[in-house]
């Protein structure tokens, strides 16, 4: 399946609703902690990215994993947690308000899952006799 413009274009609209509501959480309440879901969303996929690429044995038939590769994802998942957790913390120690948390939960899970969507869309195999 080859992703066209229309996967861009529906992928970057989706990514700039997300941001979107990442700032409003921010800026309609006059406080710049929720901008920090931000920052968690958008370096989440670098651990599964980097350590993503020591795959097992190409030449053993069955799945062993790597250590280096759950070490990635490993840490990818701890930072979406902590994407997820931080503004509820903020809430509940009443440093944000509860709608700007929502907001910025919302908007967090549109920006990681449009950045899961673009490499999935976008994916190329590692083949050499294509």
């Amino acid at each position: 399946m080859a992703a066209g413009l229309k996967t861009v274009i529906l992928l970057s609209f989706v990514l700039a609703v997300g941001f979107l509501l990442i700032i409003l959480s921010c800026a309609l309440w006059a406080n710049w902690l929720p901008l920090l879901v931000a920052l968690t969303f958008v370096l989440a996929p670098l651990p599964n990215a980097l350590f993503g690429r020591f795959n097992a044995d190409d030449f053993s038939a069955e799945y062993e994993g790597s250590g280096a590769a759950d070490v990635g994802r490993f840490l990818t998942s701890m930072v979406v947690v902590t994407g997820f957790a931080l503004p509820i913390v903020l809430a509940h120690s009443e440093v944000i308000r509860p709608a700007a948390c929502v907001m910025s939960i919302i908007g967090g899970g549109l920006v990681y899952g449009t950045i899961l969507a673009y490499s999935a869309a976008f994916r190329q195999d590692e083949s050499d006799f294509d």
